[in-house]
């Protein structure tokens, strides 16, 4: 199997990589569009600010290749809220894969969000073996409201997306790489999607 993480410059690569490597699986860091067309998976990860991320994308041509992939593609935390219609961090047009503008948790909470939380409403291939209300691991300021692709949810000040799904396209808003076993489970169900 080939498995690519799409290589942007704004991704906490290396422990997805190990991650990866830890399931028995090699994974290559690529920004070229061939290489990601060809790849079995995708891995689309983010870590950082919207609108920059969504500049480096359009730098490369990016932002017009991801919606376009037929194969599995797995959004991690920035990365799927670029594939949503907009965030309203730096006021960012995304990728329009996912129907959802992306919004800020209010002033009355302590952002970012940090630490663990609990993932409900499971209902994707990706969840497979994951029971309702595990702990997943999560940094972030802004979320993703609750619509018709949403494959999980979580509480925080509100409930909101923990995971979508739009045909091929995944997206996780908690980062499976630092979600120790439960984490590791849903990385091996997309490592594993046919």
């Amino acid at each position: 199997m080939k498995l690519v993480i799409i290589d942007y410059g704004a991704g906490n690569i290396q422990s997805i990589m190990f991650a990866i490597k830890r399931l028995g699986y090699e994974a290559v860091l690529s920004h070229d569009a061939e290489e990601i067309q060809n790849a079995n998976k995708v891995i689309f990860p983010g870590v950082g600010e919207a609108s920059s991320a969504m500049a480096k994308l359009k730098a490369t041509g990016l932002d017009k290749l991801i919606p376009t992939l037929k194969q599995p593609v797995l959004g991690i935390c920035l990365g799927m809220q670029l594939m949503c219609h907009s965030s309203e961090e730096g006021n960012t047009k995304g990728l329009g894969i996912f129907d959802l503008d992306v919004v800020k948790f209010s002033n009355n909470v302590k952002v970012p969000q940090i630490g663990w939380n609990q993932i409900s409403g499971l209902k994707s291939k990706l969840f497979t073996n994951i029971p309702e209300k595990s702990y997943i691991y999560l940094v972030h300021s802004f979320y993703a409201p609750i619509g018709k692709e949403t494959i999980a949810t979580s509480e925080y000040e509100l409930t909101y997306s923990a995971a979508l799904q739009k045909d091929n396209f995944y997206g996780v808003q908690f980062h499976p790489e630092k979600s120790s076993d439960v984490g590791s489970e849903i990385l091996k169900n997309f490592l594993t999607l046919t």
